[in-house]
């Protein structure tokens, strides 16, 4: 397989979604058994990137360290590191600077950001969602799980209820939306399970979700903030 590009959905100024991966959209990562949905990615092997990565059961990563952060979302099994395990809809920050040497007993897939952290963003971040407690959102039908707050930047996970519609309004900071379960829509389209989303600063949009309602991740904010650089060499 191909080496993944140094530039993918790199202007953050344009609407972007990616449906989930078929059996070719994978490629190898530098650690065998690890490959890699890239979604958007700016830079080499380190970039600023995101991806959905899938686990084989017995793979693993050599000790390294995270120069910009990373934040992971488990979404099917189990993924592990030298200070812990953590299940489908465990919820991660490790800020820059940390280290860890991952793997997978037996098998894992997550959702991954890779240099997206905001200066001064140094908190480690642990929250079980599936145990944890969501409250209402503005609308009927709506509720929030917060995840991550920090200069501006939010990142949460929103169940919507079926039939559940929001009015139509703007996110200045743009909008990125994964979707875990259920179909998301808005008048652009229907976006299934495993469906990423990037909408650009100052985009509008009406989301709604119809008979089967959807859990979702969403982040806000982040697209044209001021976010840690990759140092050249």
């Amino acid at each position: 397989m191909p080496p993944l590009p140094a530039q993918l959905r790199a202007d953050f100024d344009v609407r972007a979604v990616v449906s989930p991966p078929s059996g070719e959209g994978w490629t190898p990562s530098p650690s065998p058994g690890v490959d890699r949905h890239a979604l958007d990615r700016v830079g080499g092997e380190i970039a600023r990137a995101t991806s959905v990565v899938r686990y084989a059961a017995g793979s693993r990563f050599d000790s390294h360290t995270h120069g910009g952060g990373e934040e992971i979302l488990v979404l099917d099994g189990v993924f592990s590191d030298e200070h812990g395990d953590y299940p489908a809809g465990t919820y991660l920050r490790n800020p820059p600077g940390t280290s860890h040497a991952p793997f997978s007993r037996d098998g894992c897939t997550l959702f991954v950001k890779l240099w997206q952290f905001a200066p001064g963003d140094d908190r480690t971040v642990r929250v079980d969602t599936r145990a944890a407690s969501f409250r209402p959102g503005v609308v009927e039908g709506l509720s929030v799980l917060p995840l991550h707050d920090f200069d501006g930047i939010q990142t949460a996970l929103v169940r919507w209820a079926p039939g559940t519609k929001f009015h139509r309004h703007t996110h200045p900071g743009g909008e990125e939306v994964y979707v875990l379960e259920g179909v998301f829509s808005d008048e652009l389209g229907a976006y299934p399970a495993g469906t990423w989303v990037r909408s650009p600063r100052h985009s509008r949009h009406t989301p709604f979700v119809e008979d089967e309602g959807a859990l979702i991740y969403v982040k806000v904010g982040h697209l044209g903030a001021e976010l840690l650089t990759i140092p050249t060499r």
